[in-house]
């Protein structure tokens, strides 16, 4: 006996994605999981383009990334010519970044996680019963929208960042305004952690491999040395020596891996290498929690992201109190034929751009390797994981499909970068 199902539409996630699963004899023999959204084609596109059009175009990847694209563009840009910008705008750059980790974990907390833990169906049917749960995620989204447009000149795709600095900054009163709201919000974020902290998740662990930056000082954002548990080190221009791209027939997004095997990105892997970097007020709810880390249970991604919403709310407050910002003039740029290679932390992890240029400064050769592509492998592992295990269990088909997408939630991917989910086509004999 064998039985199809497909699931055209599933919501609560980035994206469009099929996963294929084939059973015998109540053992897994094929599990498949591909990006179906049609092929982006922007590494293409920017070939022939001048240096200075190459981040507005990249930034379009992503609506909900566009920040970390448009940072992660211009860091390659300014690494292939050798420009050295300020520290003001190294600093604005990742106020900018930080406000679009708080909007887009919020987003994921509240919208796409917190209902399937509650027992709904989405977050408007949630908020008939958790009014203040959902009115805490607005709040905190708006404010990581506002300091992305006051420092980006706009909430999504930021035009005020460029090569070589800004060509806007954020007034005292827009700084004032942010300030006021932010410290507002940080009550609301410590209660959004100790609610992910409450909730109960499945326990799904093994011996993974997880890849962050690792900076000298604090949480990583856009620098770093590239880093793994299990020892690993290295640097953004020899991030092609060990990550490799795979082509699969069912999927229209690259599958990473790092020396043939699967690698886990994202807030699990930040907190996992950057643990004792944590302030004490948050080392001190985990432990109220009874939550250890370094952590392989691949669920505790939503916890580490609520983590980090906390984390960088204080950060953009500290980066922001006593301080004004001046205009500053661009750093000029001196073109010529050469490679450059950026990588920095994106919400859902790791996101490498890298250009080749000629002597005119246009663009040659482009690769861009987003977070998704690299857990791609980890997720259809974890998948066939979990999936034997509820089949084990004999737990009823509907309540699996559930589970699988919870799983897949966990990681917050992005399949519109990754070339959109989830149709599941379950074959059974």
């Amino acid at each position: 006996m064998s039985e199809n199902i497909n699931l055209n539409h599933i919501t609560k996630i980035e994206g469009h994605a099929d996963l294929n699963v084939e059973i015998k004899k109540g053992k897994i023999v094929k599990c498949e999981l591909g990006a179906v959204e049609g092929a982006r084609f922007f590494e293409g596109i920017v070939v022939g383009r001048k240096y200075d059009e190459i981040k507005e175009i990249t930034s379009r990847i992503c609506g909900i990334c566009s920040v970390s694209h448009s940072m992660t563009s211009l860091m390659t840009i300014e690494n292939a010519f050798g420009i050295e910008v300020t520290d003001q705008t190294k600093l604005l750059r990742e106020l900018m970044s930080i406000g679009e980790r708080i909007r887009s974990h919020a987003t994921h907390l509240y919208f796409l996680v917190l209902p399937d833990y509650l027992g709904y169906e989405s977050a408007i049917e949630m908020a008939k019963k958790y009014q203040k749960e959902v009115g805490m995620a607005l709040d905190l989204m708006k404010i990581g929208n506002e300091i992305v447009e006051a420092t980006g000149g706009r909430q999504m795709h930021p035009v005020s960042s460029v090569v070589g600095g800004f060509t806007e900054v954020p007034t005292k009163e827009q700084c004032d305004y942010l300030l006021h709201n932010l410290k507002k919000n940080k009550k609301p974020a410590m209660e959004t952690l100790k609610l992910f902290l409450s909730l109960k998740y499945p326990k799904l662990e093994r011996d993974d491999e997880y890849l962050s930056l690792k900076p000298s000082d604090h949480q990583p954002t856009l620098d770093g040395t590239i880093v793994s548990n299990k020892g690993f080190e290295t640097t953004e221009d020899k991030y092609y020596d060990f990550l490799k791209e795979r082509i699969e027939p069912y999927s229209n997004a690259k599958f990473a891996v790092k020396e043939g095997k699967s690698y886990v990105l994202g807030a699990l892997s930040r907190i996992n290498n950057n643990y004792k970097l944590l302030s004490p007020e948050i080392k001190s709810v985990l432990k109220k929690n009874g939550i250890v880390f370094p952590s392989t249970n691949i669920f505790y991604q939503n916890i580490t992201q609520a983590i980090e919403l906390y984390h960088w709310l204080v950060q953009a407050i500290k980066i922001l109190e006593g301080r004004t910002f001046q205009a500053e003039p661009l750093v000029a740029a001196n073109t010529k034929k050469s490679v450059g290679r950026a990588v920095t932390e994106a919400p859902r992890g790791l996101l490498f751009h890298e250009y080749e240029f000629d002597e005119n400064g246009c663009v040659t050769k482009c690769n861009i390797m987003t977070p998704t592509v690299q857990n791609l492998r980890s997720m259809e592992e974890y998948i066939s994981i979990y999936l034997q295990e509820l089949l084990d269990k004999k737990v009823e088909k509907e309540a699996i499909i559930l589970e699988i997408e919870k799983l897949i939630r966990a990681y917050d991917p992005c399949f519109s970068c990754a070339t959109h989910f989830l149709k599941v086509k379950w074959k059974e004999a």
